[in-house]
């Protein structure tokens, strides 16, 4: 599997570098930025909702794919999500419809659904699969834009 494109991992290091909680902890489980964004065997990365946000503003190309359900989508989503329903009986389907080589930002509410859906992100081989692991609450609260 690929890593993620060299300008898309430089984000992710400037903004896991500068991502503190209020107690000056980071919000990382610990290790090195470099390790936890890069792995070989796991094609993923993981973030929180200001790195998220810092993403979505330096890679215009990065496809938003929310998988909540569409009453949960249609209350408030990322401007320019893509909804596709975990709970649908054809979700694996439309997950393998998508692009394997595009860049994915994926979440749900609060990153149960999102958590489970990675083993099937990995085994559909795609490339560069960015995991909001904090979801759209987190986005909410932290008073980032939400589009009706």
């Amino acid at each position: 599997m690929k890593r993620l494109p060299f300008a898309l991992l430089l984000s992710v290091l400037f903004v896991g570098a500068c991502g503190q909680s209020p107690s000056g902890e980071t919000e990382r489980d610990g290790g090195d930025a470099a390790t936890e964004a890069v792995k070989e065997t796991h094609p993923s990365v993981e973030v929180n909702a200001a790195e998220a946000a810092a993403m979505l503003k330096e890679n215009p190309d990065l496809v938003i794919l929310d998988i909540r359900t569409p009453g949960e989508f249609n209350a408030g989503h990322i401007k320019g999500a893509v909804n596709i329903d975990f709970n649908a009986l054809d979700y694996k389907d439309r997950i393998a419809g998508l692009e394997r080589e595009k860049s994915y930002l994926m979440h749900c509410a609060s990153g149960g659904r999102s958590g489970m859906s990675m083993e099937l992100f990995e085994e559909l081989q795609f490339e560069n699969i960015i995991h909001f692991k904090t979801g759209f609450r987190d986005w909410a609260d932290s008073g980032f834009p939400v589009e009706k």
